[in-house]
């Protein structure tokens, strides 16, 4: 007999005969249909042989981090885009529009002048109120929609110039006056989240990211130079690509510098406004109505094409569990915390700095390029000044990565030095109407304003990501920023009647007084003089509504489960007090003991008060039922 098999067991012929086991072997080995099936489960649910745990994990998180940088290059491109659409229709429009012939030929009595001039008003006086709405707008929509619903404002008003009409062309512009802060403001907070959750990706072996705690301080530095230096390397090109349609189409019907600067007789800083008496028809022949349909057609699949850049390319800035839910925050919190923000005195002496970098970008091309360039040399070459200040800026943004290695406060004092230099010079120089020999030298000053401006744009925004690396400040702070270039564009909108020096004068001013703010702040940093940040609160759900269901088939009384939660309530009291206790010590010094605990009975206050509305309404309901 070769075998004896059982319904539950299967012996060998060995144990059959009454052989004893063999040496070791104090478990039956099963062989047969029920042996092999569970075999085959154990091999099918154990780890693969050639499974390696790290390697697998080091392969997704550089996944992460490829994911990470396309987001940041995406979100460059969609912004160069969208702004490049912008400039150059707006600058192609307002050309047109100036010629006195195209007016009465094209549109007759319909008073384009009048509609450009409330069209600009649109653009520069409604972001005055962006303040007001841009935080909760962010904290509604999310930072993605909120760039992919500013793309979309900004193709609307290239659709608008399909019937150039009142109700057409002024609503879309006071859109785009709108969008303009909460775009800037979704942008530089965009490109610093992708720099901390890059550091994040790179480190995830770190206790303080697998545990997601607050990361050492300056963790997150060198990342944000360099994507902040990236993105402005590619934003700046959108001056570049700005005068394509200047290039390519408008400049073979303009009139040459004889012609349209033939009853000017002042230029720079003897000027008075833009350009004086400059000639009507700038003209010499209009371009056909099918050949600008054609051209807008091509701006407008540039601005669908960057709108689809925001939505497919451009990621979630925030994991779901970072949000924060505006129905437990309340939007009155989300309203007042960027004015809250204002009593940090590092983002109150920065506001000089804010100001002026609006007024020197709107400078460079309604001063420098125009009342300097295109009055000297003629509109026929206003293409090549943007072009050099273009580019200059773009190549120039690369130079703030020195921050890698060189202190803070470098770029920014070198990029005002330039300025200051250059500010001076403009203030003693005329040049004469209609000399194209003053190319070169106008060349050069765009592109030395360029650098200047690439320094001040990369500069502030690092400087802001460095100062506030608390990824739940990001749009308040951007938001102020953008607020104040508002404001100080809004300013040079005012001002674009007044003489040159005069200009010059302010703009020198205010360049003085930002410098020395800038290093009122640094000397204050250095001294670790304490500054305040607004606590953001935290969210207090309810356990009403099918959201915040909790489990009610516990044993425990009425009087057992209020203990519980007062217990728990004085923990995470105590949990936020030493939290922001550590904030405050880890930002610049300590607050001070008679400060800590003002806030903590302040918030004992508020917690007995609000505990106490609970239970009001708790017993108001009971009454009712």
């Amino acid at each position: 007999m070769a075998a004896v098999i059982t319904e539950d067991n299967v012996y060998s012929e060995a144990e059959v005969n009454g052989a004893p086991p063999a040496d070791g072997d104090d478990q039956v080995q099963l062989r047969g249909p029920e042996g092999n099936i569970q075999g085959q489960v154990e091999e099918f649910l154990g780890p693969h042989p050639d499974y390696d745990e790290e390697e697998e994990e080091r392969k997704y998180y550089r996944r992460k981090r490829l994911g990470v940088v396309k987001n940041a290059l995406g979100a460059s491109c969609g912004g160069m885009i969208i702004y490049s659409v912008y400039m150059g229709l707006l600058q192609m429009q307002l050309i047109l529009h100036y010629d006195e012939t195209y007016r009465e030929v094209k549109y007759g009595t319909l008073g384009l002048e009048d509609i450009d001039n409330k069209m600009l008003m649109g653009i520069n006086v409604t972001p005055i109120v962006g303040l007001l709405y841009t935080p909760v707008l962010i904290r509604f929509l999310g930072t993605k929609w909120m760039m992919f619903l500013a793309s979309g404002i900004y193709a609307l008003f290239v659709s608008t110039n399909y019937w150039e009409r009142y109700y057409t062309l002024v609503p879309s512009a006071v859109a785009i006056g709108v969008v303009i802060v909460p775009l800037w403001a979704s942008l530089g907070n965009y490109i610093t989240r992708m720099a901390q959750q890059y550091y994040e990706y790179v480190n995830y072996k770190d206790e303080h990211v697998q545990e997601q705690k607050k990361p050492p301080k300056g963790a997150f530095h060198s990342y944000i130079i360099i994507f902040q230096s990236v993105f402005y390397i590619v934003f700046h090109l959108s001056y570049v690509f700005a005068e394509f349609p200047m290039v390519l189409f408008l400049n073979n019907y303009l009139n040459d510098y004889k012609h349209t600067l033939f009853k000017v007789t002042q230029c720079g800083a003897s000027g008075k406004g833009v350009i004086e008496n400059l000639n009507k028809t700038v003209l010499h022949s209009l371009p056909r109505s099918l050949l600008l349909i054609e051209v807008e057609s091509v701006l407008m699949g540039a601005a669908f094409l960057a709108m689809l850049i925001f939505l497919v390319l451009c990621g979630a800035a925030y994991r779901p569990t970072e949000e924060i839910d505006l129905r437990s925050i309340g939007w009155g919190n989300i309203f007042q915390l960027p004015f809250k923000h204002l009593r940090d005195y590092r983002l109150r002496l920065l506001c000089p700095f804010f100001v002026y970098s609006g007024f020197e970008m709107l400078f460079a091309v309604q001063g420098l390029i125009l009342s300097y360039g295109v009055c000297a040399v003629g509109m026929e070459k206003l293409w090549l000044l943007v072009m050099v200040y273009g580019l200059s800026s773009s190549i120039c943004s690369g130079l703030s990565l020195t921050l890698l290695r060189l202190p803070r406060p470098i770029i920014l004092l070198v990029g005002a030095f330039v300025h200051f230099v250059l500010i001076i010079t403009l203030m003693c120089w005329s040049p004469q109407p209609q000399t194209p020999s003053y190319l070169p030298y106008l060349l050069v000053l765009s592109a030395l304003w360029g650098l200047g401006t690439a320094l001040n744009k990369t500069g502030l925004s690092t400087l802001l990501g460095m100062l506030y690396e608390d990824k739940e400040r990001l749009d308040f702070v951007f938001t102020i920023y953008h607020w104040w270039q508002a404001i100080a564009i809004f300013i040079v909108y005012l001002w674009s009647a007044m003489p040159m020096r005069a200009k010059l004068g302010l703009l020198l001013l205010t360049l003085i007084v930002a410098c020395f703010c800038y290093v009122q702040m640094e000397r204050r940093l250095a001294k670790k003089i304490p500054f305040r940040l607004p606590r953001i609160p935290r969210p207090r759900h309810k356990v009403k509504g099918y959201r915040y269901l909790e489990e009610e088939d516990s044993d425990e009384s009425d009087t057992d489960l209020s203990d519980a939660d007062d217990d728990e309530k004085d923990e995470d009291e105590r949990g936020l007090v030493e939290e922001d206790r550590n904030t405050d010590v880890d930002s610049q010094g300590s607050p001070g003991p008679e400060r800590s605990r003002v806030r903590d009975r302040r918030r004992k206050h508020d917690n007995a008060a609000y505990e106490q509305a609970g239970e009001r309404e708790d017993y108001v309901q009971h009454i009712r039922d």
